[in-house]
């Protein structure tokens, strides 16, 4: 009898989506066999795009890989993220750590998780070479006029610059 694919969300505001998101997401999707990118709403954040809006950009980036059973992105409306993990039935939640700095934020967080539903967090380091990339960082650089091509994918850089100007 075959066990049912694992599943693991990874939650994140994405917005906008950078490489380093991407980078986090395909390699959780070769250690679980569902993976869910699951936009939230921050509201410690302004938002550049609408959640929907990222959603989108977020299915456009991950092509092929979003439109099969095991990439799937998903709009999280709000409560606690363990709620919606109960509710897909998720084994555990997946986080990219770029430093120290996102450990010790993330611990936390993961350890309420766990404390409320039993689910487990899985920390993946991120790809050294995207260690200096955040949403945030990326606004503010591209806001100034600095070249962020190469820190999100091509389907995200025009519509970013374009709300950025507006």
């Amino acid at each position: 009898m075959d066990a049912a694919p694992r599943l693991a969300v990874c939650p994140g505001s994405y917005d906008p989506v950078t490489v380093g998101h991407v980078d986090v997401i395909t390699r959780a999707s070769r250690l679980f066999g569902v993976v869910v990118a699951a936009v939230v709403h921050n509201p410690a954040k302004g938002g550049l795009f609408d959640i929907d809006e990222r959603a989108a950009l977020l299915r456009e980036v991950l092509g092929a890989d979003a439109a099969t059973a095991a990439v799937r992105v998903d709009v999280v409306s709000g409560g606690l993220l363990v709620d919606y993990c109960r509710s897909v039935g998720a084994d555990a939640v997946v986080k990219g750590l770029r430093s120290g700095t996102d450990f010790t934020y993330e611990l936390p967080m993961a350890l309420m998780n766990r404390h409320l539903s039993g689910l487990e967090t899985v920390f993946l380091p991120g790809e050294p070479r995207f260690e200096h990339v955040s949403s945030s960082l990326v606004k503010e650089v591209a806001r100034h006029g600095g070249d962020v091509s190469d820190l999100v994918p091509a389907p995200v850089l025009r519509p970013m610059l374009e709300r950025l100007r507006a």
